[in-house]
């Protein structure tokens, strides 16, 4: 039998596919295993973002499964989705989706029965700078939401403002923006009225309550923070 030889390009080249091959194998066989895990991971960080925006924070794993199954129902409004949740009262709860500083933003809005006054709020982003974009996250920021209203005094969409210290909204309510992130700051209330005037142009606020059906991108703004 001839002797390999191993020294030769023809050997490099031929050892180097089958290892490409097989560890291209390998690697398809560990994420076709782990792709259900993957999704039921999704799918539960969603449900504990949603059930943040009702307060109800810091639970583990299983609790967080069986609260959202006791509490929370799918619905949908043509091509909109959306949630209601019965605690303390019946509450509808919006999809976010924006943009901040360095990547998307998004977040759940949880309104009171008279679809006007937030009952809580969830936040979160792709890549913000921590201790500052980063801060929407943050409990502290989001409950500044709670009691607040998102109709004006004829009933009209209007919003939330983010407003630096000493800056006032013409017609909005509003909350403290975050100290030096002022571009996230205001990206998450361009979110908010943007978001929110797809369910304002559906006729969510304008019908009664809608009927509940079981069921389960904005560029990033290229500039520094202020």
């Amino acid at each position: 039998m001839a002797k390999i030889n191993t020294n030769s390009n023809v050997y490099t080249i031929v050892y180097a596919t089958i290892l490409v091959i097989i560890v291209a194998v390998l690697l398809a066989v560990v994420n076709s295993a782990l792709k259900p895990r993957q999704e039921a991971n999704v799918a539960l960080d969603q449900k504990k973002q949603i059930l943040a925006s009702i307060n109800e924070r810091g639970l583990g794993d299983k609790r967080s499964e069986e609260t959202y199954e006791a509490l929370v129902s799918e619905a949908q409004l043509g091509e909109l989705t959306f949630y209601i949740a019965r605690k303390d009262g019946e509450h509808f709860i919006l999809p976010v989706h924006g943009a901040g500083l360095w990547g998307g933003i998004w977040g759940y809005i949880a309104l009171n029965d008279d679809k006007n006054t937030i009952y809580g709020t969830y936040f979160d982003h792709e890549s913000e700078t921590p201790g500052l974009g980063g801060e929407i996250k943050t409990e502290a920021f989001q409950t500044q939401f709670i009691g607040k209203h998102i109709l004006d005094a004829e009933g009209r969409f209007v919003g939330i403002g983010i407003m630096k210290a000493g800056q006032t909204a013409d017609g909005m309510e509003q909350v403290d923006a975050i100290s030096g992130a002022t571009i996230t700051s205001k990206g998450v209330e361009t979110m908010i009225i943007n978001s929110l005037h797809a369910f304002v142009d559906a006729g969510f606020f304008d019908s009664a309550l809608p009927v509940c059906q079981e069921q389960p991108e904005n560029q990033p703004l290229n500039v520094e923070e202020e």
